[in-house]
């Protein structure tokens, strides 16, 4: 009769344990469904509820991480307003600042710029969200980055490339490109600092035939 009583009692205590872990669970499960269909009516439901912000998925991505791959503006919005993290990273090593940044996605670059980025947390190219932005000259992106003059204008990938150096490598040269270099040498970019191979970005420049960049180049002091 005992032992029947305490199998009972185990059954019992495990069953009101699974079934308060499927409560706790049930705002997470709710905040990630509403990031993923910018869904911002339940979304304020689930951290009105307790959602757990940094909870992740199988992939390490967090419910803003989710809005930002979307580009879910209003959905980020509602994240960072609430205090979800800009830096956390997922196994990619993308946050939504970085993937924000290499993808152009301007508003939600300026919502990070108002939630502490850390500079520091670097892709898994070891590159900042600028570099990327520059590869894409990604205008407006680059220019909320630089309006920080603490940014990290000279940071060096592990491919060996600056921003500049990677906009004037995987650029075309043309008047977007133009720009960027420009944005970057008024933020104080260093335009002699070489690639791994000791190549400068007036060098990349003149191989590849950017006149324009080139003049700029020269005109900033490039060597």
């Amino acid at each position: 009769m005992k032992t029947v009583f305490l199998v009972s009692f185990i059954l019992f205590v495990g069953v009101s344990c699974a079934q308060n872990n499927g409560d706790n669970n049930m705002p997470n499960t709710l905040l990630f469904k509403a990031a993923a269909n910018n869904d911002t009516i339940s979304l304020i439901h689930a951290i009105n509820k307790g959602a757990n912000l940094e909870f992740k998925d199988s992939k390490g991505k967090t419910a803003l991480m989710i809005a930002t791959y979307n580009n879910y503006i209003e959905a980020a919005k509602i994240l960072i307003n609430a205090g979800a993290d800009v830096n956390a990273q997922d196994h990619m090593l993308n946050s939504p600042f970085l993937y924000a940044g290499a993808e152009g996605f301007t508003e939600i670059v300026k919502l990070c710029m108002t939630a502490n980025p850390d500079y520091r947390v670097v892709n898994r190219y070891q590159g900042t969200a600028l570099i990327p932005a520059c590869e894409s000259a990604h205008l407006e992106v680059i220019k909320i980055l630089l309006e920080d003059p603490s940014y990290p204008v000279d940071h060096i990938n592990r491919l060996g490339w600056t921003a500049l150096l990677e906009a004037i490598i995987l650029g075309h040269g043309g008047k977007a490109y133009q720009q960027t270099v420009s944005l970057l040498i008024a933020a104080n970019a260093d335009v002699n600092i070489a690639d791994s191979n000791n190549v400068s970005p007036l060098q990349h420049a003149e191989q590849k035939g950017f006149k324009e960049i080139v003049q700029i180049l020269k005109n900033a002091g490039a060597k």
